[in-house]
């Protein structure tokens, strides 16, 4: 059970940040019976749409902003600024209200309406910026986010793809929780990679633990993750837009260590919006896209699964952020179906 740490003696401000802050983390965790059926094993979920703004993005916005506040980067009447999916907008939006922080987002216009409304609800400033653009071109909502913490006074870029306490946020939280739910009997971690802080943090606490733990990343098509994992090289000719938010990278993010994933996984935009569809209906659990991304990716492993396996997924975040897109059956039939 979470605890609440509030002084009665606080200022508001501090009052109102110290609750928020207890509130993330130790998240739950629970076996899916229906799926775990279905692969014949043993699957785990971590519920990180249970943290305050419904996504685990919570954790390393909380830890980034926490430093930089200690290291003085970060001022007081500062502005948080990152390119984000949404998720880690929100983390950053939330606690830009609650600290007296400005926030800048820039955000890839392939965002869903909930994701961008949102941000817009909680004051960010948000700037859309085109999806189907290279990563180094000046409209893509990697080098706005740059020019923006270049250009704009008391600007903090807490640059969640290259900034090492994205990883140290899950080393030191979620790999730690996932141990002790698990009592330390798990066989396979399987996590989306996007900036790469959930998958490298986590497991590199939990290949201490039990170096046999297996890391299975999952990628999008249209990404180029899976080819440089096997590869070592940086092949942007078989990127191509895809619909998932959050899942793969046109770019290396600093904060994937590939070192510590044993595979990728590829899964497709309609897959796994048909496993998250039926994770809702079999399991009365609503996750997003990328819930049902690592899902679809433990269903193509299943010949590799033995019945005593214990395989934990991470579901990100809520489906709550995708009424308008994979929870829209009209949406699923124009952008999904008209692909296969």
């Amino acid at each position: 059970m979470r605890e609440t740490v509030c002084g009665k003696d606080a200022s508001a401000a501090a009052f109102s940040s110290k609750c928020m802050m207890s509130a993330i983390g130790n998240t739950p965790l629970i076996r899916l019976n229906s799926f775990s059926d279905l692969v014949g094993t043993n699957v785990f979920a971590k519920l990180e749409f249970s943290n305050p703004t419904l996504s685990a993005k919570d954790r390393i916005a909380a830890y980034i902003v926490g430093k930089a506040i200690e290291s003085g980067d970060l001022k007081p009447g500062g502005t948080l600024i990152d390119a984000t999916s949404g998720n880690t907008g929100m983390a950053l939006a939330h606690i830009a209200r609650i600290m007296d922080y400005n926030c800048v987002l820039t955000v890839a216009d392939k965002a869903s309406n909930e994701k961008v409304n949102s941000l817009r609800a909680l004051g960010a400033e948000v700037v859309l910026c085109p999806s189907k653009v290279a990563p180094e071109d000046p409209d893509s909502y990697y080098q706005k986010a740059i020019h923006l913490s270049n250009t704009i006074e008391g600007a903090y870029y807490t640059d969640q793809n290259f900034n090492p306490l994205n990883c140290e946020a899950h080393y030191s939280s979620t790999g730690p929780e996932i141990w002790q739910q698990m009592k330390g009997n798990i066989s396979h971690f399987v996590a989306t990679v996007g900036t790469g802080g959930t998958i490298s943090g986590t497991s590199r606490y939990l290949k201490e633990q039990d170096e046999s733990v297996k890391i299975i990343g999952v990628d999008a098509h249209g990404s180029v993750l899976k080819k440089y994992h096997e590869t070592g090289i940086y092949d942007i000719s078989i990127a191509h837009p895809y619909k998932m938010e959050g899942v793969g990278k046109s770019i290396i993010p600093g904060n994937v260590d590939f070192d510590v994933i044993d595979k990728f996984v590829k899964v497709g935009d309609l897959k796994s919006a048909l496993r998250a569809r039926s994770l809702a209906k079999k399991e009365g659990i609503w996750g997003g896209h990328s819930s049902g991304a690592v899902l679809q990716a433990v269903f193509q492993m299943k010949e590799e699964l033995t019945t005593d396996d214990n395989v934990v997924v991470i579901f990100s975040d809520h489906g709550s952020k995708y009424l308008s897109t994979i929870y829209n059956d009209a949406w699923v039939e124009e952008k999904l179906y008209t692909k296969v």
